[in-house]
């Protein structure tokens, strides 16, 4: 028999209309996740197109899951870094939502201090427990829309909440129906989705959120949460670690919309950008990160890699303030004392510098030989480079040029830059072993470069 499938304008045979199953025993897919060894990746070959949506954004929990690697943000730090959200999001909102916990003095002071500034973007969201006394809070608070944790993997149903799938989607739908009667829009959180079954759970549950949003005439979105971060973004990957077939596959099967649909991931894999690029790719509207990729254990998808990765599929900026990522590293190291991995994309200091001289060299005749994109112009960071003894003449002469005065005109083969040269190697085969510092190299320039100092114009 077949039924029409409004979201896709086809008409389905009833073998892809799912049903909720309520087994006895939890379904952990010990074939695939057999704990005494890596996950294992298994392929069905199945290929599901791509539908990316015609908006996609990003939205933070640098407050929410952020916080639960660190310590804690201040209020002012909290109100500061949600400044510079607001401005790297741009007036169209690029970065659309921030999450924030509710529970402490210190988060609802937090709360009400950023919703006194009046943006429109970020909007302030919450994050809460299936219960009525976490929504009670969420109202009291004023915000429109909260987070609900709805667990649904077997991991969760049977071995923490010791409840069945039956009982667990009931009491989902119960605080989804509470924040609707309150006028909150509720997210709901599924909770290990890369690890339950798609199925047999999933599809059923938010096939439910969906017919209840029809009947109230309400929003209801949906978190797909990859807390572990076993999911893949690879073609043709069986359930339930396959990123494109999660996304697409709640549009297909619940007729859930891209605009209610919001991936959060998790890094445990490497794979934590990838995973929301391809979410986006295959019908998600919003990626969920947080700055600087801080969140619980090996992090979320990094703020800065969405909006760049954003800026590759889209083109453009849209109006966000790309330089303010470079603004929030500094912020982070200089404020908070957080020292960034020196090879972190984007932020870390080695991001675009270069210690080898033939890169260097490159770098003197076309600054696009060896950096990614305009840096200076989009990051306000220009390329750099570390002086050792693999710099060569050519790391010299970049990095006078980068620290002395852009645009200096000064040659590798400058008789003054020879000197510096032998004076630094001198110290490598006397036995150093550090790079040199830019105090040190300065006082070498003034030294020996003292007189094109003069001719250029240029003061250090």
């Amino acid at each position: 028999m077949l039924k029409y499938n409004t979201g896709f304008n086809t008409f389905d045979a009833d073998s892809y209309i799912v049903h909720l199953e309520d087994p006895p025993e939890p379904n952990l897919f010990r074939d695939i996740f057999p704990y005494s060894e890596a996950p294992r990746i298994g392929f069905n070959h199945r290929l599901v197109p791509m539908r990316t949506p015609a908006k996609i954004w990003i939205t933070d929990t640098s407050f929410r899951d952020g916080q639960q690697s660190m310590p804690p943000y201040t209020v002012k730090q909290v109100v500061d870094l949600y400044k510079m959200l607001h401005r790297l999001g741009g007036p169209r909102g690029i970065i659309r939502q921030a999450e924030f916990f509710l529970y402490t003095k210190k988060d609802k002071q937090a709360i009400a201090e950023v919703l006194a500034l009046g943006y429109e973007y970020p909007e302030v969201t919450g994050w809460i427990r299936a219960n009525k006394k976490d929504m009670a809070m969420a109202k009291e608070l004023g915000l429109k829309e909260t987070g609900i944790l709805t667990s649904v993997s077997d991991y969760h149903i049977f071995l923490k909440l010791g409840t069945t799938r039956k009982q667990a989607m009931a009491d989902y739908l119960a605080i989804v129906r509470d924040c609707l009667e309150v006028g909150i829009t509720p997210r709901c959180h599924f909770e290990d989705v890369t690890r339950a079954d798609f199925y047999g759970f999933v599809v059923p549950f938010a096939h439910e959120l969906m017919n209840l949003a029809e009947e109230s005439k309400s929003v209801i979105k949906i978190r797909v949460c990859d807390t572990l971060g076993l999911g893949v973004p690879f073609p043709g990957v069986a359930m339930p670690r396959s990123v494109p077939g999660l996304i697409y596959g709640l549009a297909y099967h619940a007729g859930v919309p891209s605009e209610w649909l919001e991936w959060h991931g998790h890094n445990d894999m490497n794979l934590v950008t990838a995973n929301a690029v391809t979410a986006w790719l295959y019908g998600c509207s919003a990626a969920n990160g947080t700055i600087l990729g801080i969140g619980e254990r090996t992090g979320n998808p990094p703020i800065e890699s969405l909006v760049v990765s954003y800026l590759g599929l889209r083109g453009h900026a849209d109006g966000m303030e790309t330089t303010v990522i470079t603004e929030i590293a500094e912020y982070f190291e200089k404020k908070l004392h957080v020292r960034l991995p020196a090879n972190q994309p984007l932020v870390g200091k080695d991001f675009n510098m270069t210690r080898a001289g033939i890169h260097a060299d490159g770098l003197l005749k076309n600054e696009e030989i060896y950096n990614i994109f305009d840096t200076a112009r989009l990051l306000n960071r220009p390329v750099s480079v570390a002086i050792s003894d693999k710099s060569g003449l050519a790391g010299l002469a970049l990095w006078i040029h980068n620290k002395v005065g852009r645009g200096a005109k000064l040659k590798k083969d400058h008789p003054g830059v020879k000197r510096i040269y032998k004076r630094i190697m001198a110290q490598y085969d006397a036995g150093r072993t550090t790079t040199i510092s830019d105090k040190e190299v300065l006082k070498l320039v003034k030294l020996y470069l003292g007189d094109w100092l003069k001719e250029s114009g240029f003061e250090i």
